[in-house]
């Protein structure tokens, strides 16, 4: 009886034994699992603008650096300010000129230097190990070989971003900005931005979309700004400011996209009615009228007084605050009728705040002349 009793106890507890390691054994696996998932969760998983899966540690307030032409810009439009530890040297050494970001945070040129930088530059990866940043954002300057090898060196995550190819409402802006909001944790931040600029280009389009061809003055940019000063044979074909507001761009009859030299006697033969100089190279202009003037009146914009100068938006790449500034003016000027509630000057200001926290355009007028009519002589 006792053995019968004995052997009763003796399952039982082998039972519970076995029992309680299967529970076990399922607690670990849930563990193991939730460990995984809490790790993972500790993880951003950011596709770039070359298409790279990048993995990037989800804390807050993350240590950033950018590189190349442009990234700095993108980074502080999100607010990214506090979040920067380092700049390139070129930002320090150059004289801050259109580059209206560097004018909204001056305190930035007195971080340490992270490399060189400029158009042509290489990345320095030991100055960037220096200042131990969580995340590198750079411009389209690098390919997917380049970024790849930077991260392997550097052994920090390389977030490439893009600025598109139309100056405004471009989608890999737009997804840049995207981008940037979520790693730094200010994804409203980037939307805000962006409902802003699509704001803007519903208000261009619905103004002028419905205007007749014949009933468009024609349009002529010069001096444009491209990897250096060129005087008013410099223009650009699908002038995206002109696009915007669906004017007549005489350099469209040359077919080119983007930017391009061309001929006086062609710029002759297209005779604008409206002419718009960027500031930024208003000198040459000048200097280029002293030697032929003949040229120049002979347009009829100068003639009649229709010459305007426009705000230079084109340093270490495209200001797009400035770009869209510009744009408004443009507008007044070319329909003043459809935009006589427009003031451009209020609008500037209102852009750089949005933009950049702060009223620049008094600024960028002082320093190049705002928007106004132009007189050579």
């Amino acid at each position: 009886m006792k053995s019968k009793s004995f052997n009763l106890i003796r399952k039982t507890v082998v039972s519970f034994l076995l029992i309680l390691s299967v529970l076990l054994l399922i607690a670990s696996a849930a563990l193991s699992g939730y460990a995984k998932q809490v790790k993972s969760s500790q993880k951003l998983i950011i596709t770039d603008l070359l298409g790279r899966k990048v993995e990037i540690e989800n804390k807050k307030n993350k240590r950033i650096v950018a590189i190349g032409p442009g990234a700095l810009r993108l980074v502080l439009y999100v607010n990214g300010t506090k979040n920067i530890v380092g700049v390139e040297n070129a930002e320090k050494a150059w004289e801050e000129g259109s580059r209206t970001y560097i004018m909204a945070y001056p305190e930035l040129k007195r971080l340490p230097t992270i490399g060189q930088g400029g158009a042509d530059s290489s990345p320095d990866p030991e100055k960037l190990i220096s200042v131990k940043p969580d995340v590198i954002f750079a411009a389209s300057f690098l390919d997917r070989a380049k970024a790849d090898a930077l991260q392997a060196k550097t052994k920090i995550p390389v977030v490439v971003l893009d600025y598109g190819t139309k100056l405004l409402f471009d989608e890999n802006v737009y997804k840049s900005l995207r981008i940037i909001g979520k790693i730094v944790g200010k994804q409203q931040r980037a939307e805000d931005l962006i409902n802003y600029m699509q704001r803007c280009k519903a208000f261009f389009n619905e103004r002028t979309r419905n205007i007749p061809a014949s009933k468009k003055p024609r349009v002529y940019v010069g001096a444009i700004s491209f990897k250096g000063g060129h005087g008013f044979e410099s223009t650009m074909g699908k002038y995206f400011p002109f696009l915007a507001i669906n004017a007549v761009n005489v350099a469209d009859q040359a077919n080119k996209e983007g930017w391009f030299m061309v001929e006086k006697e062609k710029i002759l033969e297209w005779n604008p009615d409206i002419i718009f100089i960027d500031e930024a190279n208003l000198d040459l202009v000048k200097q280029d009228y002293k030697k032929n003037p003949e040229f120049y009146k002979s347009l009829s914009a100068f003639k009649y007084g229709k010459v305007y100068g426009q705000l230079p938006y084109n340093f270490y790449w495209t200001n797009i605050d400035t770009v869209l500034a510009d744009t408004f003016w443009i507008a007044k000027v070319v329909y003043p009728d459809r935009f006589k509630d427009v003031d451009p000057i209020k609008r500037a200001d209102e852009i750089y705040k949005f933009f950049l926290g702060k009223p620049l355009y008094t600024k960028m007028a002082k320093k190049f002349g705002g928007f106004v009519k132009i007189k050579l002589d």
